[in-house]
C-alpha cells in the first residue's frame, strides 16, 4: 500500500512510529508492543533510522518484519548525511527487495562528536565527499531511478520552524523544495499547540505545497522526557498545560493521564478541521496511544 494513496481516503488515518531497539529485552518489548496495538488497525507504522545510519540493517530487517510477519504496513526512514550515494543506493535496493513501499526520506543528525580530538578528526576525514546535504537531494536520487526504487516518499516538515533554521520563510522555501523533488506526503515535527499546525498548513499550502500534511503527536508520559525533547526540536509547551506537568511532575500516573487528555483533544480538533489523520509517535510504548486511539474511535462513532 502507498502511503499517499491512504492519505487520500475520506476516512482519518491512524499510525504509529517505533525505533529499533537496542537489546534482544528492547526487541521483545516492541514486538509486544505491535501485536497489542496490531487489533487497532493502523493504516501503517514506520521505523526510525539512526545517526549516521547506526541501525540501517535492522531498520530495513524490521521494517520488513512488521509488514510480512505482523501484518501491518510499515514505512521505513531513510536519512542521507554520513553515506555516499553507493550506500544510499545499496539500502535503497535492499528495501526494494524486502518488499518496502514506502520510505520517509530525512536529512538527518551526523552522530554526536567522540571525546577524544584525534577520533572526531578521523570522522570529519571520513566524510564521503559525494554525500547529500539535504533531505530533497535525497528525494531527488531516489526519483532518479523509479523502475528501480518505485517507492512512496514521505518527508517531515516543522509547525513551528526547523531548528537550525533562522526564518520560517526559508523553512518553507526547502519544503517546497522537496515537495517538487518527488516528496509524496508529510509528517510534521511533534507540538502541543495546534494553532502552529493549522497555520503551518495555511502557510505551506500558500507556498506551493499541496500534499497531504499529517500532524505527528507525541503523548506525553513523563516530564523530564517531554522537556528532552522539545529543547531538542525547539517545539513549544503551553503554559497552561506547563504548569499542570510540573505541578505533576512526580506522579507518574498523573502525568500519564494528563499527557492522554491534552493529545485526545489535540487529535479531536485537528481531526474535525480536516488533518488526514495522527502520525504518534509512540517511543516503542502501547499504553497512551492505545488510550487515546480508543477515545478518538469511541468518539467518532
Amino acid at each position: 500500500m502507498r502511503i499517499a494513496e491512504r492519505l487520500q481516503k475520506p476516512s482519518p488515518s491512524y499510525s504509529f512510529e517505533f525505533f529499533p531497539p537496542k537489546t534482544e529485552a528492547g526487541l521483545s518489548n516492541l514486538l509486544e508492543t505491535l501485536r497489542d496495538l496490531r487489533d487497532l488497525d493502523p493504516s501503517f507504522v514506520s521505523m526510525t533510522y539512526g545517526a549516521g545510519g547506526s541501525t540501517q540493517r535492522t531498520t530495513t530487517e524490521l521494517t520488513a518484519r512488521i509488514k510480512h510477519e505482523i501484518g501491518i504496513e510499515a514505512m521505513a526512514h531513510l536519512t542521507c548525511v554520513g553515506h555516499s550515494q553507493a550506500e544510499l543506493a545499496q539500502t535503497l535496493d535492499a528495501l526494494a527487495q524486502a518488499g518496502i513501499d514506502n520510505v520517509l526520506a530525512l536529512r538527518g543528525d551526523r552522530p554526536s562528536p567522540v571525546p577524544d580530538v584525534s577520533e572526531r578528526v578521523s570522522l570529519d576525514t571520513a566524510q564521503p565527499s559525494d554525500e547529500f546535504s539535504y533531505a530533497s537531494q535525497l528525494v531527488q536520487f531516489m526519483r532518479s531511478d523509479r523502475k528501480r526504487w518505485p517507492f512512496c516518499i514521505g518527508g517531515a516538515c516543522y509547525p513551528e520552524g526547523h531548528i537550525e533554521c533562522l526564518r520560517r520563510e526559508d523553512d518553507l522555501r526547502h519544503l517546497a523544495e522537496k515537495v517538487e523533488s518527488g516528496t509524496e506526503f508529510l509528517i510534521t515535527q511533534l507540538f502541543f499547540d495546534n494553532a502552529f499546525y493549522f497555520d503551518f498548513v495555511q502557510r505551506a499550502q500558500s507556498n506551493r505545497v499541496r500534499v497531504p500534511i499529517v500532524p505527528g503527536i507525541m503523548p506525553i508520559t513523563s516530564f523530564e522526557q517531554v522537556e528532552r525533547f522539545t529543547r531538542l526540536c525547539g517545539a513549544t509547551i503551553p503554559m497552561r498545560l506547563r504548569l499542570q506537568l510540573e505541578r505533576y511532575q512526580r506522579d507518574p500516573e498523573a502525568i500519564l493521564e494528563l499527557g492522554v487528555a491534552h493529545a485526545t483533544v489535540q487529535c479531536t480538533e485537528l481531526l474535525s478541521r480536516g488533518a488526514p489523520g495522527i502520525h504518534f509517535f509512540t517511543l516503542n510504548k502501547s499504553r497512551a496511544t492505545r488510550m487515546i486511539l480508543t477515545a478518538l474511535r469511541s468518539l467518532s462513532r
